[in-house]
């Protein structure tokens, strides 16, 4: 389950691209750095089929950037 904190870190990384967050450079930056994938070749297909086979890997990444925010 996703909490308050963590959707506060995902509204933010998802700024100017919430609609299409597989165009966000910030986002191709992380799978980019996180899976190798290169950034100019992450289109829609590419980003979905990341988000859901590491749907765990992510929420996990949420919940700690959450309580690390909390702490600021």
């Amino acid at each position: 389950m996703i909490g308050e904190n963590e959707l506060a870190v995902l509204w933010r990384m998802t700024r100017g691209y919430r609609l299409r967050p597989w165009r966000s450079p910030y986002l191709k930056w992380r799978i980019e750095t996180y899976s190798g994938l290169h950034a100019d070749s992450i289109d829609f297909k590419t980003f979905w089929r990341f988000a859901w086979n590491e749907r765990r890997e992510l929420a996990r990444f949420l919940k700690w950037a959450g309580r690390m925010d909390a702490r600021l």
